[in-house]
């Protein structure tokens, strides 16, 4: 029998001879949390928000090492953070060409299938129609409506006061939203051709209404994070889904 927490604060409980086998936590906070002699046997921790902070396992923060590995595993990755026009060029290639070999790897009878609680393909393909929309022609070309109706929603938007009416409902057809797809990865293309390293540091509004001021620059390595990211969860689902 599955029991299913959907809230609670436990901010300082300590836990001793516990059981969370088989638990799965999603959009929890457990930073700063301690665990001493525990059984982490097939323990599985996934985090966007990993290389922000530290992670110690015996002692030894295995942040820089994971961040290692990735990077061996899909070349480019680490030029996320490149500071230069053409370090920006050259990591919005390499992505470019890694998602193209996945979306040409994957059956179509695979573009649809997920895993539990997590985005299909096609879905993830449209949440990454929603990240250029922010970031791009949002963020730094200053777009007044800069959403295209299929973009895919995360989790809490509407909770963040995010306008939902400009996006449909139904399911596009995958043709659709190849094609959208294609149009804005060639916007991004064609801005990093021509953008110099005055304007990566030109400074724009956080899209989502934080405090945050991030420069063009910024905005663009929001957009490599993504897409990195997103190949890593697709490539993982699809190997499981296999």
């Amino acid at each position: 029998m599955t029991t299913s927490h959907e809230t609670g604060d436990f901010a300082g409980a300590t836990f001793v001879r516990a059981s969370f086998r088989g638990a799965t936590l999603r959009f929890s906070d457990v930073s700063g949390v301690t665990m001493r002699s525990v059984d982490v046997d097939g323990l599985d921790i996934d985090s966007h928000d990993l290389f922000m902070g530290s992670l110690y396992v015996n002692g030894v923060d295995v942040v820089p090492l994971v961040d290692a590995e990735l990077n061996r595993r899909f070349p480019g990755r680490e030029l996320q953070q490149s500071r230069t026009p053409e370090g920006l060029r050259d990591g919005w290639t390499a992505v470019r060409a890694a998602w193209a070999t996945t979306v040409a790897d994957t059956p179509p009878g695979m573009v649809d299938a997920h895993v539990e609680d997590e985005w299909s393909l096609a879905q993830t393909l449209r949440h990454l129609v929603l990240a250029t929309d922010t970031w791009l022609r949002g963020a730094i070309l200053g777009v007044e409506q800069p959403f295209h109706e299929i973009g895919q929603l995360f989790t809490g938007a509407a909770e963040m006061g995010v306008d939902t009416s400009a996006f449909r409902t139904d399911q596009p057809a995958y043709d659709e939203v190849l094609a959208v797809r294609a149009e804005r990865q060639q916007m991004v293309t064609d801005f990093l051709a021509t953008v110099t390293s005055e304007q990566l540091e030109e400074e724009r509004t956080d899209p989502w209404g934080s405090d945050w001021t991030p420069t063009v620059g910024d905005c663009v390595r929001v957009i490599l994070e993504e897409e990195w990211a997103h190949l890593r969860y697709v490539r993982r689902d699809l190997a499981l889904l296999g």
